[in-house]
C-alpha cells in the first residue's frame, strides 16, 4: 500500500510541475505571437509599397541600391541623412527631377523630368522609410 501511496504522490509532483511549466511555455509563445503581430512590418506601409512600385519601374535601380553603394548613395544612407519631413520630401523630389550633384560627391545625378511631382514625392516616402 505504501508502494501505491508514495509511486501515485510522485506521479502527482510530476504532472503538477511540468503542467506548469509547460502553461508558461504557451503564455510566453502566446505573448510573442500578439507583440509580434500587433508591430506593423514598414513593408506594410502604404507610402512603402507605392513608392517601392514607382522605383521599381523607373532606372533609379541603375545607379542606387537599397543598402548598398552604387554609382549614386544607397536608399538607407539618404534614409539616415534626411530627417522624415514634409520640406525633405518635397525638396528631395525636386532632386529626382532636377537631378543634382555635390550632395554625395561629384558624380551627377541625371534629372527625372517625365516623373511627376506626386509619384518623385511617393518614391521619397519610401526612400526614407528605408532608415534603419
Amino acid at each position: 500500500m505504501k508502494k501505491i501511496l508514495v509511486t501515485s504522490l510522485f506521479i502527482a509532483a510530476g504532472v503538477a510541475c511540468g503542467g506548469g511549466a509547460s502553461e508558461k511555455a504557451k503564455e510566453t509563445s502566446t505573448a510573442a505571437t500578439t507583440t509580434e503581430a500587433a508591430t506593423p512590418s514598414v513593408s506594410d506601409n502604404p507610402d512603402y509599397q507605392k513608392g517601392l512600385e514607382l522605383v521599381a519601374k523607373s532606372d533609379c535601380l541603375t545607379c542606387h541600391k537599397v543598402a548598398e553603394k552604387n554609382i549614386g548613395p544607397a536608399y538607407q544612407e539618404v534614409a539616415a541623412k534626411y530627417e522624415n519631413t514634409e520640406a525633405n520630401v518635397k525638396m528631395l523630389a525636386e532632386k529626382i527631377i532636377k537631378g543634382g550633384k555635390g550632395n554625395w560627391g561629384e558624380v551627377m545625378m541625371t534629372a527625372h523630368p517625365t516623373v511627376s511631382q506626386a509619384d518623385a514625392e511617393q518614391m521619397v516616402k519610401y526612400i526614407l522609410l528605408l532608415k534603419k
